[in-house]
């Protein structure tokens, strides 16, 4: 059987191409969230690992690898968790941006339930995550 690109159906080079350029956007996406707090850098990362091991082994090679990128992927795909700080953060920011959207930007009541619903979800999530200790 032949593998190569040229073999590939058009439909799959075309939805690994997708993968790859969404995987790239989260990278920069999660390497701005380094420097701005309000976007999430550590599920942005997930994501862009989730599309590259998809997509090319290459990023999601070097991704894993990173000196700074990296340990952050790898821990959560190890079961290590994530450190406390990280989790308080992200739980602040979720109710905190939430709270401001369901209060007074979304105008339709079930939408401002919605969304608090996800809050609580994520919440929950986060919660029973394990928990890293930074070193």
């Amino acid at each position: 059987m032949n593998s190569s690109p040229k073999s590939e159906p058009l439909r799959s080079r075309i939805l690994k191409k997708a993968l790859l350029a969404l995987g790239l956007l989260s990278t920069g996406l999660g390497v701005l969230g380094i420097f701005v707090p309000i976007l999430p850098t550590v599920p942005l990362l997930l994501l862009a690992a989730a599309c590259f091991a998809r997509s090319s082994d290459k990023f999601y090679r070097w991704l894993l690898d990173h000196p700074r990128l990296g340990p952050l992927v790898n821990d959560y795909l190890e079961g290590e968790g994530i450190p406390l700080r990280a989790k308080v953060s992200a739980i602040c920011l979720i109710w905190l941006s939430i709270s401001i959207s369901a209060l007074f930007l979304v105008p339709l009541p079930w939408v401002r339930v919605l969304l608090f619903v996800i809050a609580f979800g994520v919440t929950i999530y986060l919660l029973y995550l394990p928990t890293r200790q930074v070193e």
